[in-house]
């Protein structure tokens, strides 16, 4: 029996259990709109395989990382000591940055091709969940080295949700552990980062994925608007998939790169008695709306602009989220303008306050 026998055999074994011949069938009859905006469609699968990437490296880092009052300890041995560790910490750190700013490039450009509008309405709510827990795993990731700057960092950032009017304090306290960030916050945010968030993350992105295969890539309207016979399409497989895939090759060279030219740092060991070094700040991600609560704060007293700026930005994010219900179909063209416009204000927001926020640490 010949080697090429016994795969074919072997195949058709897998496949009758399987069905693998119905998913490359499906495959080969699914199509992807191809026109002038088609690169923004490769930057959901940039985003899966960014998260892909943290799973791999933090399962390795999980091998020798320590919670609570040996975090600071077993990461610099990981950083230090550990053959390559440096590496598999830097690819984790950047993989989580990139991560986020793909998930964002990939949120308004889902957003400006309306493709939030019906039959796709959960394809948009449920990214839009995935954007908030992948914040929360860079928020509770932040502060595991348990350095000095995560550990100021983490108390920068946790004055946002403390900001909260009557329950705020307590879901502070309760993130912390107590009243101050120490190894019972490593603990909780551990626990958060390893075991909670990913039971949330997984089922939903599995929904999101499966409402992309249902539905479909979203044409632009001005493509929508087009006789079918007039818009281009290219096959799912094998086309599409292997410029997907080379997107994914150029993000693995670009985090190569950025982990081995510019290595995650580890700062100092953490000092409670010692004052706040300059320039701390919370992550990048989460720098708008911490400078809307510092404009506001600085606008009107005490903790009226605090409320008044994380009121601001809640509403804000709700108006985002609820968009399919005021731009529901191709139809409302008035209403899909001043969505258009709402985005371009969205986008000059949060552009503007990050680089205020950046402009004026010291």
């Amino acid at each position: 029996m010949t080697t090429k026998a016994i795969t074919n055999a072997a195949y058709e074994w897998v496949d009758e259990r399987l069905g693998i011949s119905d998913l490359i069938t499906f495959g080969k009859h699914k199509t992807v709109p191809v026109h002038s905006q088609t690169f923004w469609y490769y930057w959901g699968g940039i985003s899966l395989f960014l998260f892909l990437v943290q799973c791999l490296t933090g399962v390795l880092l999980l091998v020798y990382y320590r919670p609570g009052a040996e975090a600071y300890e077993s990461v610099r041995q990981i950083t230090y000591v550990m053959h390559f560790g440096w590496l598999i910490r830097s690819a984790h750190s950047w993989s989580a940055n990139l991560m986020i700013f793909a998930i964002l490039v990939h949120m308004f450009s889902v957003y400006f091709m309306k493709a939030y509008r019906s039959p796709r309405e959960f394809g948009w709510f449920s990214g839009m969940a995935l954007l908030g827990i992948a914040a929360v795993f860079g928020f509770s990731g932040y502060l595991l080295p348990m350095d000095e700057l995560a550990y100021f960092a983490t108390k920068v950032g946790l004055q946002i949700p403390a900001a909260i009017p009557v329950v705020g304090p307590a879901i502070a306290n309760m993130l912390r552990g107590g009243t101050e960030v120490g190894e019972f916050t490593v603990q909780r945010f551990f626990a958060l980062h390893v075991v909670v968030l990913p039971a949330i993350f997984l089922p939903l992105l599995g929904f999101h994925l499966w409402l992309v295969q249902k539905w479909g890539n979203a044409a632009p309207p001005s493509i929508e608007a087009l006789p079918k016979e007039e818009r281009k399409t290219m096959p799912f497989l094998p086309t599409f998939l292997r410029k997907d895939l080379a997107m994914w090759l150029i993000s693995l060279n670009v985090i190569a790169l950025l982990a081995s030219l510019f290595p995650w740092p580890l700062g100092k060991p953490i000092d409670p008695l010692a004052p706040a070094p300059a320039g701390i700040h919370p992550e990048w991600y989460f720098m708008s709306p911490f400078e809307m609560l510092k404009l506001l704060g600085n606008v009107l007293p005490g903790a009226i602009g605090e409320i008044g700026g994380l009121l601001l930005f809640t509403v804000g994010i709700l108006l985002w989220v609820l968009i399919p219900f005021y731009d529901p179909n191709s139809s409302s063209g008035r209403r899909g303008r001043n969505a258009h416009y709402f985005g371009l204000v969205a986008v000059f927001a949060l552009l503007a306050t990050t680089i205020i926020g950046y402009w004026t640490i010291r």
